[in-house]
């Protein structure tokens, strides 16, 4: 998944966090705004940016699983 705009390396970096679990709150924030940027930038894709957006924002609130690097290292919190 490339967004038009911004760096294929920095995007691909957000992606890698989420998938190995590292700071995903931070990346999946990162991830959101970077979709929802796309899908007022480019209106011909706003329904793709806005799903994309909307997951981001699941992830960055639902936070990081029990096998996560982050709660491996920061300890994993049940409310």
């Amino acid at each position: 998944m490339v967004l038009r705009g911004e760096p294929p390396l920095a995007v691909a970096l957000f992606a890698l966090f989420l998938i190995a679990g590292f700071w995903t709150p931070v990346a999946a924030s990162l991830i959101t705004l970077t979709a929802l940027w796309d899908a007022f930038a480019h209106p011909a894709d706003r329904p793709y940016s806005l799903m994309i957006g909307v997951l981001g924002l699941a992830l960055a609130l639902l936070g990081p699983g029990a096998w996560s690097v982050d709660a491996r290292l920061f300890g994993w919190k049940r409310l």
